[in-house]
């Protein structure tokens, strides 16, 4: 995640909410008709799976990241998804995730753990395994989870925490019958129980402020993993991971896995030099990829001499970028050389891909202007065609085109259930009608705005403008999907949440969440060419939404989704005005402020909605100096019957239940259509074509111990991935 340049909180105004309830209640009833039937995952894992005996004992993985890790722990506000998967390599989980994103006790550290009182109160306990020990040789107990509750609960400031669910609900942990139980009372139902406890520090990190706020920043001398932190190298940027002697599950099969910060541009090289042997890429590096596997034409060779202009040609076409293709010829033929030499080494790469547990969403500012009225905002729905969208990004990428049906779950998850037919499908005609409802009528008188007065749409357009010889920053993708919020803040419901100062807690850059960026056309895609229908006004005022989009080289896929999306408001008469502004203040200083009409960021799915995506959806509520706290809920629109079905959905211990108080909500949000999922994000992964049991995991909790390189002579499993085009 990045949390750099947090800005002051962006004071927002008071937001009026139109009830959804009434329109939500006729989807209510059909939204569990299909229950019984199990949704499976659009896509499965793809990371070259091989039996363990078939795979060589050694080696080292250089596995590419967005950055070192700011903290080794987790549970800190600046902790990013290298944080997370340093923790899932090194230290407990009492549950991991299986394919489906169902949450499973891990046989390392749990023989078992199960409710086993509900009245007067609900306890959990937890059999631990009698070999689980830390890498000091110390028993893995219930000193170690009294001290963790004790840090995340919430009662003692001193430790700085971003997030306290679930461990604020517990009343008290006991030893159970033995050493190896451990008895945890609730003070009231809680159930995502599961979440708690994964994973879990040593009573070192945890048992005093000093320890959990800076001892465990850069290191972690105690573990209980496959691997063992060895060094935290800035400067070099790595952070290597060694086998953990003490280790008492199957051994890793790897002696060493070094994390490298890797820009994304500079992945593909990374991969041909050597530098890395697994990488999360872009869609361009995975069609290099595709083209190294089939050869290539090489235009530095034949008797004949190739002119300049067909070089530069070559050049652009094939991804160098414009400052080698306008270079002298010498320096062009340079350029084009070594990329022949890198797409040969290449050839021993493969692309691996999944769809990652996360989506891609356009998020509808309801806090004011039109956007504030529902009809507004469920008349933009209505004129989405999400199916075309979805097909725009994922099709090109040979992955399955289906649209995401819930804002709470994806296809496969148990929670999952399509419930967007509580704002209905595409249709124009219904959008226009909920639109000349709400006043906007077309053809309509346009009042010559006065000077300081703002457009029906949009706030300002101070994104677009920058200071005189400020340059434009490099993106980290710019594209769609690139910003993932929450990847690894869980909420805080004992803090009420984040108002907007430092609102980028909650965001995470979409390399660092380990996917690709979202948004991918195939070249030369341009925006569906049917008649706009006439502009609309109210009051005297056009209906122009700002739509506020990241700029920065790479951000071009990202504005032919943006495009398209215009192109189809267009035809019931809403116009669009696309406002780039820098990379690094496009989330904290315009989503998280509120400075928004319209936006493309992402979501992850969570195993338990209940607790982590209450405040992603929370009724906005007056905070006690006067502000409006939004928590995570960045569209600004909420209502009183999804916060309680939250609530009972987090207090019950009938999982049923649960999934369909989860399942009701999700149709309410819908109704409300103050966020509309498009697609689940893709998941590109370059891996050296010996390396198994890696790649791109989906769903799933990598399994790091049998990860490793095949041995000499060994065959793996055929890769189902097709070379992309």
């Amino acid at each position: 995640m990045s949390h750099d340049g947090v800005g002051p909180r962006a004071v927002m105004r008071s937001v009026a909410f139109l009830a959804a309830g009434a329109l939500a209640v006729p989807f209510l009833a059909g939204c569990g008709s299909d229950e019984e039937e199990v949704a499976k995952p659009l896509a499965g894992q793809d990371i070259a799976p091989v039996a363990r005996d078939r795979i060589a004992d050694g080696g080292t993985l250089k596995w590419a990241v967005d950055a070192v890790p700011e903290t080794l722990n987790t549970f800190q506000a600046d902790a990013d998804a290298g944080t997370n998967r340093i923790a899932q390599a090194v230290l407990p989980s009492m549950f991991r995730l299986d394919a489906t994103g169902r949450p499973v006790p891990d046989p390392a550290y749990l023989e078992s753990a199960k409710v086993i009182e509900t009245e007067p109160r609900q306890v959990v306990l937890y059999k631990l395994n009698q070999q689980a020990v830390w890498s000091d040789g110390r028993e893995i107990g219930a000193a170690d989870f009294v001290a963790q509750w004790r840090a995340l609960s919430g009662k003692d400031s001193a430790y700085w925490t971003a997030r306290n669910a679930g461990y604020d609900r517990i009343d008290r942990i006991e030893r159970g019958a033995s050493d190896l139980q451990v008895r945890v009372t609730f003070s009231r139902p809680y159930a995502d129980w599961k979440s708690l406890f994964s994973p879990l520090y040593p009573k070192d990190v945890t048992g005093t402020p000093d320890a959990f706020n800076d001892g465990a920043r850069r290191k972690l001398k105690v573990t209980a993993g496959p691997f063992t932190v060895d060094k935290v190298d800035t400067a070099q940027k790595d952070v290597v991971l060694t086998r953990n002697p003490r280790w008492w599950g199957r051994p890793a099969k790897l002696s060493q896995i070094e994390l490298h910060a890797v820009p994304r541009d500079k992945r593909a090289a990374a991969l041909a030099d050597g530098s890395v042997d697994l990488a999360d890429i872009d869609p361009a590096e995975a069609r290099r990829i595709g083209l190294a596997a089939h050869g290539g034409a090489n235009p530095l060779r034949g008797s004949g001499k190739t002119s300049v202009k067909k070089l530069r040609s070559w050049a652009l076409a094939h991804g160098l970028d414009s400052d080698e293709a306008e270079s002298d010829q010498t320096e062009l033929r340079k350029a084009i050389a070594g990329y022949l030499d890198e797409q040969q080494a290449l050839r021993g790469f493969e692309v691996r891909k999944s769809l990652e547990p996360a989506y891609t969403q356009l998020a509808l500012n309801g806090s004011e202007g039109p956007l504030a009225d529902e009809r507004v905002r469920r008349a933009v729905a209505r004129a989405l065609d999400r199916t075309a969208l979805a097909k725009l990004v994922l099709t090109p990428l040979g992955l399955p085109a289906i649209p995401v049906g819930s804002h709470l779950a994806l296809s496969g998850q148990p929670d999952y259930a399509d419930g967007s037919g509580a704002i209905g499908v595409m249709d124009t005609k219904e959008a226009a009608a909920l639109l000349a409802d709400a006043g906007w009528v077309s053809g309509g008188p346009v009042k010559e705005p006065k000077k300081g007065d703002k457009a029906a749409g949009p706030e300002s357009d101070k994104g677009d403008k920058k200071d005189k010889g400020d340059k434009e920053k490099p993106s980290d993708g710019g594209r769609d999907g690139q910003y993932i919020v929450g990847e690894d803040d869980k909420g805080d419901d004992s803090k009420g949440g984040d108002r907007g100062d430092g609102a980028d807690r909650h965001l995470a850059q979409e390399g660092r969440h380990g996917g690709a960026a979202g948004a991918y056309a195939p070249q030369g895609t341009a925006a569906p060419g049917a008649a706009p229908a006439a502009p609309l006004a109210k009051d005297g005022k056009a209906l122009t939404l700002r739509f506020v989009l990241p700029s920065g080289p790479g951000s071009e896929t990202l504005n032919t989704v943006a495009e398209r999306i215009s192109a189809m408001l267009e035809q019931v008469g809403i116009r669009t005005t696309i406002s780039k502004v820098p990379d690094d203040s496009y989330f904290k200083d315009h989503i998280a402020s509120g400075d928004y009409d319209l936006a493309l960021y992402s979501w992850p799915s969570s195993a338990f909605p209940a607790t982590d995506a209450r405040p992603v959806y929370a009724k906005p509520a007056p905070a006690a100096d006067g502000s409006v706290n939004v928590e995570q809920n960045y569209t600004r629109v909420g209502t009183d019957q999804v916060d309680q079905l939250f609530d009972q959905a987090a207090a019950t211990l009938d999982e049923g239940e649960e999934r369909d108080l989860i399942r009701k909500a999700d149709a309410r949000i819908w109704a409300a259509a103050g966020s509309i999922p498009l697609y689940q994000r893709p998941q590109l992964v370059g891996a050296r074509r010996d390396l198994v049991n890696a790649g791109a995991f989906g769903f799933q909790t990598p399994v790091f111990e049998d990860m490793g390189y095949l041995k000499k002579g060994a065959k793996g499993a055929p890769s189902p991935i097709s070379p992309t085009k």
